[in-house]
């Protein structure tokens, strides 16, 4: 199964994640499929970035998002202008 997660990257206490698609059994910072955005909580305020013509291309495919980046999907379509979300 496929899953689309984060990934941790950054330094000690500096946490940076990227949103990828991995494969479920596969380690949190292994080998990825695709990476489709990141997702940085130390800014202020947090930035987000995913690219949700993949996000779209993936759950199509059966991808299911880990609950955060389920969050984070909801937070960066309720982001976009009214006239992209049609």
């Amino acid at each position: 199964m496929v899953r689309i997660r984060l990934t941790r990257m950054g330094a000690k206490k500096k946490p940076f994640y990227r949103v990828v698609v991995a494969d479920r059994p596969s380690p949190r910072d292994g080998r990825c499929i695709e990476q489709i955005g990141y997702y940085n909580p130390l800014t202020t305020p947090p930035t987000l970035q995913i690219d949700l013509s993949r996000v779209d291309h993936w759950l199509s495919k059966g991808a299911q998002p880990s609950d955060t980046v389920g969050d984070l999907i909801k937070k960066a379509r309720a982001g976009q202008p009214a006239e992209a979300a049609q």
